[in-house]
């Protein structure tokens, strides 16, 4: 695929999903689809407990792979490389209760500011400080180690199933 059918592709995906906050980076920097690889799964643990999960708007949540209701959420690796250099992150408050679509951050690149929306309801218990003195980490790992945002626990673990699975979420930024 040439850059120029790269940018139409994104720009035909933000035109399409004009209230997604992160896709309006995505307009100037084409992601190919390799950018989200399935994760890979446990035989001890349920599938559904192990997957991440996407949003349109471009967050992941993850469950914890030992159970109970407490899930991680991050930005995507195509939100992450969309924006481009992360300079700052606002962080939500611990103790604080948000409904799903709430915004309960933000991220600051050198090229635009997107807000971070829970895909679930529930109340935040954790978030990644390490983020504040080098917000870069979620360039590095957005998916990963030392990207993700913030730890919730979920108040109604079937919020998480409506989100799309790593296959659907590749198709859906590869339109």
């Amino acid at each position: 695929m040439s850059a120029r059918s790269a940018v139409n592709v994104v720009a035909r995906t933000a035109t399409r999903f004009t209230t997604t906050p992160l896709l309006a980076a995505a307009r100037s920097s084409p992601i190919k689809r390799s950018t989200i690889t399935p994760p890979a799964r446990a035989f001890s643990i349920s599938a559904f407990a192990q997957e991440k999960r996407y949003t349109q708007e471009h967050e992941w949540i993850e469950l914890d792979p030992n159970g109970g209701d407490i899930a991680t959420i991050g930005i995507s690796t195509y939100a992450a490389k969309a924006l481009g250099d992360v300079v700052y992150v606002e962080l939500p408050e611990i103790d604080s209760h948000h409904n799903a679509g709430d915004t309960i951050g933000a991220v600051e690149s050198v090229k635009s500011a997107s807000d971070i929306m829970t895909p679930v309801a529930g109340t935040i218990t954790e978030t990644n400080g390490a983020l504040e003195e080098k917000p870069g980490h979620i360039n590095k790992e957005p998916e990963g180690e030392r990207g993700w945002l913030a730890k919730i626990k979920v108040d109604d673990k079937s919020q998480i199933e409506k989100c799309m699975d790593a296959e659907a979420y590749a198709k859906f930024v590869d339109e």
